[in-house]
């Protein structure tokens, strides 16, 4: 098959999955602070790191960031949501599960708009949705072991899931400087990639 051919019999789809940190002050479920950086393993409590008997309670400021991202993006608010227990078997998150949210998101819906060589282009988002972030596994030296930095277990994230409504990897980089751009201007993420604090996965077809 030639490259023309293969140009003109198929069509690349891509959905994304942000994950944005929260700028808020203190960890989802926890007082812990969500502070960049630190000496490991010395921003938490028993409650980001799992222990048993632990009771959490959820960062209100959060919730606001969440509601307020999913308003300018023109989403539906649930008047009900729900948390649920996401199976994680790595050692950055010793409970073994991460409190995420599943069949009930906190927003459904909505849309960015992104301008392409073609005109403006409105992307579907899906839904947005909180949970809170694991752990980091340390790769260094010539060790035959791996450390463990649990600073970041428990900082809160909104998973953004895009429609499967884009077409080309400039579309896609529109679509994350757009979104960047919007929740820079809300106050509700830094956006600051180099930190860890905006991250994208794609699935494309």
């Amino acid at each position: 098959m030639t490259k023309k051919d293969t140009a003109a019999g198929y069509e690349v789809v891509i959905g994304l999955e942000i994950h944005a940190q929260m700028s808020t002050a203190t960890k989802m479920f926890c007082g812990c602070t969500t502070q960049f950086g630190g000496q490991p393993n010395t921003h938490t409590c028993p409650v980001c790191i799992g222990m048993p008997g632990v009771l959490p309670v959820i960062n209100k400021r959060a919730l606001e960031f969440t509601i307020r991202a999913g308003l300018a993006i023109n989403s539906e608010i649930s008047r009900y949501s729900r948390f649920a227990r996401k199976n994680y078997f790595y050692p950055d998150l010793p409970k073994g599960y991460q409190v995420s949210q599943y069949e009930l998101p906190i927003c459904v819906g909505g849309c960015v708009v992104i301008t392409t060589e073609d005109g403006e282009k409105t992307i579907g988002i899906t839904r947005i949705h909180m949970e809170e972030d694991a752990g980091k596994n340390i790769h260094e030296g010539n060790t035959n072991h791996s450390f463990v930095d649990l600073n970041r277990a428990g900082v809160p994230l909104m998973e953004i899931v895009t429609e499967p409504d884009i077409r080309s990897p400039k579309e896609a980089a529109a679509f994350m400087r757009k979104l960047r751009g919007i929740l820079r201007y809300l106050e509700v993420c830094d956006g600051n990639m180099e930190e860890g604090s905006l991250r994208c996965d794609a699935n494309v077809s």
